[in-house]
């Protein structure tokens, strides 16, 4: 047997009509009593803001950027987003006008199919934490998963976190085109390799995020801490808008996970419009502010 076998075999094999009958249990039991406003506040605290357009452009970008900053300065009393995720062209320009202690997230290897060279994955990588990136999102070869390429896919990724050094790597599933065996072993083989976070989705599929794949994931991510000793973070992405949807998330890592993942560091949203909804379910009364 080799070691790649050997390390996915001490993982649990889960059954999706498993999955669905404990998220169903996770979301009666813990739903009502988590929309709170503290609540709220965390998922606020743990959102990427994003902004993945073919229409992007610098000034578009910096006024993207200006919304965070005036938000920190509008709403003193409330925490602002964890990182603003863009481009990797648009890292300089988020760089130079941030003045809030935001995150800048760039989404590199080919984003988001992750169809080209390992060298171009690398560069682009490296280039973006040159002009200001402070954490990488990264798309799994999902032909080498399926195809079941396992020493290719962690040699990958492994370059991509050298790359990264002390940057966090989010390591993208695309959770949504994956049966269940196979995003299992995506997650596991992404940890074991180095990945900081594991994501759901790039938001460029049609199907994203979905309550299945964050047990499934949060409960590799439970497993590799309890073997390894490593707390690996989870950021849900794709078709996240609305507090109620990002609420079952945040059950699921409570549950799955525990308190300690319910922070910044451990949890993130990938979203674009979530941030204004959340806000103004906190203040009881629409706001756009981002």
């Amino acid at each position: 047997m080799d070691k790649i076998t050997e390390a996915l075999n001490q993982y649990s094999k889960l059954s999706v009509s498993e999955i669905e009958a404990k998220v169903t249990a996770i979301l009666n039991e813990n739903r009502t009593k988590n929309r709170t406003q503290k609540v709220y506040e965390t998922i606020l605290s743990c959102i990427d803001l994003t902004s993945l357009n073919i229409t992007d452009n610098e000034e578009s970008i910096a006024n993207f950027t200006v919304k965070v900053n005036d938000f920190g300065d509008n709403y003193p009393e409330l925490p602002n987003v964890a990182a603003i995720c863009v481009y990797p062209s648009m890292v300089k320009t988020v760089r130079e006008t941030l003045t809030e202690g935001t995150e800048i997230a760039a989404v590199t290897g080919g984003f988001p199919h992750s169809q080209t060279f390992i060298e171009i994955k690398i560069a682009e990588t490296s280039l973006a934490l040159l002009d200001g990136a402070t954490e990488i999102d990264t798309v799994i070869p999902i032909g080498k998963i399926m195809e079941g390429k396992y020493a290719e896919v962690m040699e990958e990724i492994q370059e991509l976190k050298a790359a990264c050094k002390d940057a966090n790597l989010k390591v993208i599933l695309e959770s949504g085109i994956l049966n269940i065996n196979d995003l299992q072993k995506a997650a596991i083989l992404a940890m074991e390799s180095g990945a900081d976070f594991i994501k759901t989705s790039t938001g460029k599929l049609e199907k994203g995020a979905s309550t299945t794949a964050a047990y499934c994931m949060c409960q590799m991510i439970h497993e590799y801490n309890q073997i390894s000793g490593r707390k690996v973070g989870f950021k849900a992405a794709g078709g996240i808008s609305t507090t109620e949807e990002a609420l079952k998330y945040y059950c699921i890592v409570e549950s799955v996970l525990g308190k300690e993942w319910l922070n910044r560091d451990l949890l993130r949203f990938g979203a674009s419009k979530l941030a204004n909804n959340v806000v103004s379910e906190i203040l009881g009364k629409r706001k756009e502010c981002f």
